[in-house]
């Protein structure tokens, strides 16, 4: 009996040796890169200077070349409005001393997720389908989703000749409700591609729509992504992230993701030069809206001067000639436009003489009948300053005298003259004009939550109105304000509700995108009345840059009413409308729009 317990225990003591060898030899090969040991050598012969094409740009993958010199000659061949990446370079150092006026180290950081201890998630996803890439138009929505992250779009002739490359995967994240493409990831199967003798994988391209509405899109993708790798026996993934994308890192980091001493070379040209160029003075400090055309502006060989950053303004010359901005509104605009468009009522008066549809409307003064008069006569009204921007003090929807007395004081902190207007229930719609032409044209909608059962709203606005905040520079935030409890009052709802799983909700009416707003693009599809009209405005306003705003029924039908005209649209968000390009073009005709190599 003592003796089968000896044997027991030392049968015990001995796997638990040889498990805590294995954990340790592990570790051994963590710290050194290149290694795998316990997985079968692959039969085939490693590839020679191996490139793949991924629609944007090139892959290279430089353990695969014989030396610097085939490399580099392999980057050179770089097409135009491309961007092409040279990764798992040895000794970066020494490929820079080579062409160092042609190539920059990527400030990114690789990290690596260990497939082997790696533990697939068991929460069933909601709201939200990941599945594979199935059709051309899931190639739209792919390049709809990297265009509104600033990315490099895929060639539109790509997808249909690699769909079947067995070494590429694409994961895309379908918006159940809406059926919209609200996220992406891209994997490379080394092993495939090259017979990686690592057997290893990468991840590539990882994309959420900035407007998407449920949390944890990209994280499902990540995970998924490392699941089908994992199921193919492959040992790890690797990947590249801007050093100062703390959000990306973060969620790596939660995955289990390490940092790992491998590197990324890419060819300078206009798409990268924010990473090796020397920044514009005060450049960090500019909002999206200047940002964007300040490197539109550099992009074409315009001197920029950032006269004041906090407050948007830059001065750009070219060929001799020298405009100052602040943001979008430029010296083009006069000051008559400008005042025009800076009070309400006047901006209503205008465009209504030029025959533009627009709404009853009346400024609230002492007389209590008389505000009780325009509710009665209209049912819903709504509350807006005289003059202001940016959607505050305004009230949407007011059904009510004690409502409209609380929306009249809040909008008098913004400025004392205060308008009622009819309220029209349909769709807020911006259309873009530059040079009395329309350039693009968005629906615009008001913040929304969803519940899950389990978090109050209050947290679901903070949540949300942080994504806002990430997507937009930090441009767009959900107010938790006076606004925003009387929405949910009308809903029988207020802050502590704990909505249930699944349960869309609005959180303000207004649409504006300060106030946690959404743009969503309709440039192909806005009906031609609509523009028409929206050029009317911008003539009878003479002004050559305007966002025009319309209620509508559907951007698609011509009905519509005018609501007013902002002499300082954002052309940030309108993404894939070239917003930027077209008011640099106005201000500087014929300036260098064909520099993207």
């Amino acid at each position: 009996m003592t003796k089968t317990k000896d044997r027991t225990a030392a049968s015990h003591r001995n796997k638990g040796t040889k498990a805590v060898t294995h954990r340790l030899t592990r570790l051994r090969t963590r710290a050194q890169p290149g290694r795998q040991t316990g997985r079968p050598e692959p039969s085939a012969k490693p590839g020679k200077n191996v490139v793949l094409d991924c629609g944007w740009g090139r892959l290279l993958f430089a353990q695969t070349f014989a030396g610097d010199e085939a490399l580099l000659s392999e980057l050179s061949k770089e097409a135009p409005s491309s961007r092409d990446i040279a990764f798992y370079v040895r000794d970066p150092h020494v490929l820079l001393a080579h062409a160092p006026q042609e190539i920059f180290l990527d400030p990114s950081h690789t990290y690596r997720l260990d497939l082997s201890t790696y533990r697939p998630q068991t929460r069933r996803t909601r709201g939200i389908t990941i599945r594979r890439l199935a059709s051309e138009a899931d190639g739209e929505g792919i390049n709809h989703v990297y265009a509104a992250c600033g990315m490099v779009q895929i060639r539109s002739d790509f997808l249909s000749s690699e769909r079947d490359n067995r070494s590429v995967t694409y994961f895309l994240a379908q918006d159940d409700a809406t059926g919209e493409i609200v996220g992406t990831v891209t994997g490379i199967d080394h092993q495939r591609l090259f017979g990686d003798p690592e057997c290893g994988a990468s991840l590539w391209c990882l994309a959420v729509h900035p407007q998407a509405r449920q949390p944890g899109i990209g994280e499902k993708l990540v995970r998924k992504l490392a699941e089908h790798f994992q199921a193919r026996g492959l040992s790890h993934i690797d990947l590249s992230v801007l050093h100062d994308n703390a959000l990306a890192i973060k969620l790596y980091e939660k995955l289990k993701f390490r940092r790992m001493p491998l590197f990324a070379v890419k060819r300078k040209n206009a798409i990268n030069e924010k990473f090796f160029a020397i920044p514009h003075q005060s450049y960090d400090a500019l909002n999206p809206y200047a940002r964007l055309i300040v490197d539109e502006a550099t992009r074409r060989g315009i001197h920029v001067e950032i006269t004041d950053a906090e407050g948007g303004f830059f001065r750009l010359s070219y060929g001799g000639r020298s405009i100052h901005c602040r943001e979008s509104l430029s010296e083009l605009t006069s000051g008559v436009a400008m005042s025009i468009c800076d009070d309400k009522a006047i901006t209503r008066r205008v465009v209504s003489t030029a025959g533009l549809s627009v709404p009853d409307q009346i400024e609230a003064g002492e007389d209590r009948k008389a505000l009780a008069t325009f509710l009665a006569r209209h049912g819903k009204v709504v509350v807006k300053p005289a003059r202001g921007e940016q959607g505050r003090g305004i009230s949407v929807g007011i059904t009510t005298m004690e409502a409209l007395e609380e929306a009249i004081a809040m909008a008098r902190q913004v400025c004392e003259r205060v308008l009622l207007e009819a309220c029209f229930t349909g769709t807020d719609l911006r259309l873009v004009i530059i040079g009395y032409k329309l350039v693009a044209a968005a629906v615009r909608c008001p913040p929304r939550v969803i519940g899950d059962g389990a978090t109050d709203i209050r947290s679901l606005i903070k949540l949300q109105s942080r994504r806002r905040a990430a997507a937009t520079g930090g441009e767009s935030r959900i107010p938790l304000d006076a606004e925003t409890d009387r929405c949910l009052a009308e809903q029988g709802l207020d802050l502590d509700t704990v909505l249930e799983e699944g349960r869309e909700i609005t959180v303000r009416k207004a649409a504006n995108l300060h106030t946690g707003g959404s743009i969503h693009d309709v440039t192909a599809s806005v009906h031609p009345a609509l523009v028409e009209a929206a050029c009317t405005a911008a003539n009878a306003i003479d002004i050559p840059v305007v966002g025009i705003d319309f209620m509508v029924r559907d951007p698609a039908a011509p009905d519509y009413v005018f609501i007013e005209a902002n002499e300082r649209p954002g052309l940030a968000n309108h993404e894939p409308q070239p917003t930027a390009e077209s008011f640099v073009e106005l201000l500087f005709p014929g300036s260098r729009s064909d520099r993207r190599n």
